[in-house]
C-alpha cells in the first residue's frame, strides 16, 4: 500500500512516537509498502510548544498537506500525533471522505494537566475524544489503555502492541567496570526519556535507596532537577550503542511515569538484561506482571528492591517475546484503506479535479473568439 502518515513528532526529537514510527517504517518497507511522511520539518512555519521549546509546532499547514496528499494518492492515512498537524490531515481526511486511522501514544489530558494544572483533566479527554472522533481505528499499546479509552466513550479502539530491537540491545553490552557508569556506587538505578514533568521523575529521584541514580535524556526540567537533586547523575540524551550501554550496565530500570501509553524504554531494559520497576499504570501493568522481568506497585521503593534481585537471563528471555515484524504486521491490519475499486474511482475524481485546477482559465472556459469586425452600415429598413 501506499501509506501517509502525518505526525507532529519527528526528527530531530527523539522519543517513543518517533522510533516506534521509524522502526514500523523500516519493516513496512521492507514488506513492499511505500511511504510519504509529513512532518513540522518539512518546510512549515513553526513556533516553539509552550513550556517545551524543543518541540516545534506547524503553523497554517493544511493548504501544503492537501497538495501533497493528492499528489502521493495514498491508500491510506495514519495520523500519528494530536498537534497541528494531525489536526489539519483529519480536516483534509473529512473534506473529501478519505478513511483515516489514529493512534494514541501519550495520555494526553494527564500530560496538559501535568504542564497546565488549569486544566481540568476532564476538558483534555473532550479534545482528545473529537479529534479521534471519525478515526476508523484508534490504536493503542495495551489492553488496559483501551480499556480506558472506551471507558471514556472512545470507539473503535484497536490493539497496536510495540516491539524491540533485541541486537541492539542486548546483554553482551555489559562490561566489568560499568561501562558509562564506571566509578559511580552500584547499583545504578536508570531511567531513560523527556526530562519533563509528566515524566514524574521526582518520584524515582526521592527515593531513599543505595548506589546512584541516573537519568538519560533531555527535556525542560533539567536544569531544576540537576539543582533539586546534585546526588543524582544527568548524562544527557544518549542514541544508537551509547544508549544500549547504559540500558545494559544498569542494574535497575526505573520507570515513575503515569502518563505514558506503552513505555518503549521498557522493553529495551528488558532487552538488556535490565529488570524495570515501575508503578501500577498503563504499560508497566500490561507488560510486567508474570513476566518475572520487573516489578510493579503503589509503593515504588519496594518494587525497585523487588526488581534488584530478579535474574538477567530470564529478563531477557522474555524481551525476546517481542518482534517489530510482529508489530508493524499488526499496523498494517489496523489500517483503514479504501478497497481497491473503490480506491480507483476515488483518485479518478480527485486527477480531473487537479486537472481543472492546473489549467489556465481560458483552457477550461475554451478559447475566447476574436473580436468580430465591425459590420458595415446597412440602410435603414422600414416598414412595408
Amino acid at each position: 500500500m501506499r501509506i501517509m502518515l502525518v505526525t507532529d513528532a519527528w526528527d530531530p526529537q527523539v522519543n517513543g512516537v518517533v522510533r516506534t514510527m521509524k522502526r514500523v517504517i523500516t519493516e513496512c518497507e521492507a514488506m513492499g509498502h511505500e511511504w510519504e511522511i509529513v512532518a513540522p520539518g518539512d518546510g512549515f512555519k513553526t513556533i516553539p510548544m509552550p513550556t517545551y521549546p524543543e518541540i516545534k509546532l506547524a503553523l497554517n499547514a493544511k493548504k501544503q498537506i492537501e497538495e501533497r496528499f493528492l499528489e502521493f494518492e495514498p491508500d491510506a492515512v495514519h495520523i500519528a500525533t494530536e498537534g497541528p498537524l494531525g489536526w489539519a490531515a483529519r480536516a483534509i481526511c473529512l473534506k473529501h471522505s478519505m478513511p483515516f486511522t489514529s493512534s494514541y501514544h501519550t495520555r494526553f489530558p494527564e500530560y496538559v494537566s501535568a504542564r497546565f494544572w488549569f486544566v481540568p483533566i476532564w476538558a483534555g479527554y473532550m479534545f482528545v475524544r473529537e479529534f479521534h472522533r471519525y478515526s476508523g481505528k484508534v490504536m493503542v499499546a495495551t489492553p488496559s489503555m483501551r480499556d480506558e479509552l472506551a471507558a471514556r466513550g472512545f470507539r473503535n479502539v484497536a490493539p497496536w502492541s510495540r516491539g524491540v530491537d533485541t541486537e541492539l540491545f542486548h546483554p553482551s553490552r555489559r562490561e566489568e567496570d560499568g561501562g558509562p557508569f564506571a566509578g559511580l556506587a552500584r547499583p545504578i538505578w536508570l531511567n531513560v526519556g523527556r526530562v519533563a514533568v509528566e515524566k514524574n521523575l521526582a518520584a524515582m529521584l526521592d527515593l531513599d535507596l543505595p548506589g546512584t541514580m541516573v537519568v538519560v535524556g533531555d527535556g525542560p526540567q533539567v536544569e531544576q532537577l540537576k539543582k533539586q537533586y546534585p546526588a543524582a547523575k544527568f548524562l544527557g540524551p544518549k542514541t544508537g550503542g551509547d544508549l544500549a550501554d547504559c540500558f545494559a550496565n544498569a542494574d535497575v530500570f526505573v520507570f515513575p511515569s503515569l502518563t505514558d501509553t506503552f513505555g518503549l524504554v521498557i522493553l529495551e531494559a528488558m532487552a538488556a538484561g535490565t529488570p524495570v520497576a515501575a508503578f501500577v499504570a498503563p504499560g508497566p501493568r500490561d507488560i510486567i506482571p508474570g513476566s518475572d522481568a520487573g516489578a510493579i506497585g503503589d509503593d515504588l521503593k519496594v518494587a525497585c528492591e523487588a526488581a534488584l534481585a530478579l535474574s538477567r537471563e530470564t529478563t531477557r528471555a522474555y524481551a525476546e517475546l517481542f518482534s517489530w515484524r510482529a508489530c508493524a504486521e499488526q499496523f498494517i491490519g489496523n489500517l483503514d484503506p479504501l478497497p481497491v475499486p473503490e480506491r480507483r474511482r476515488f483518485w479518478r475524481r480527485f486527477k480531473r479535479l487537479r486537472l481543472r485546477r492546473r489549467r489556465p482559465p481560458e483552457a477550461v472556459q475554451g478559447p475566447t473568439p476574436p473580436d468580430d469586425p465591425v459590420p458595415a452600415p446597412q440602410p435603414e429598413t422600414r416598414g412595408r
